[in-house]
């Protein structure tokens, strides 16, 4: 899967799980926060692709939610060393 199709899709997912997502300038990575009583992911636009992504599958690592899809999963598994995203045999 192409790089900018895993972006589409992790993007998709964090705002199917009601997160608020925003891609600003600044002096930091990213992650997830609440603001006000909404929930947020602000993603540093400067950043490189795969920057994108692997802060999008951080914050998906993190919140775990049950029904992810595979490809979803395998994102994530690719990008973030997270032992609840890997299927032991």
């Amino acid at each position: 899967m192409k790089k900018t199709a895993q972006l589409s899709l992790l993007e998709k997912t964090i705002k199917e799980l009601g997160y608020t997502l925003r891609f600003e300038k600044g002096n930091f990575v990213g992650g997830e926060c609440r603001l006000r009583e909404d929930n947020v992911v602000v993603v540093n636009k400067f950043l490189p692709l795969e920057g994108k992504i692997y802060t999008l599958a951080n914050v998906i690592s993190k919140i775990n939610p049950s029904a992810l899809s595979p490809d979803i999963v395998k994102i994530v598994d690719t990008v973030v060393d997270n032992s609840l995203f890997r299927q032991e045999n």
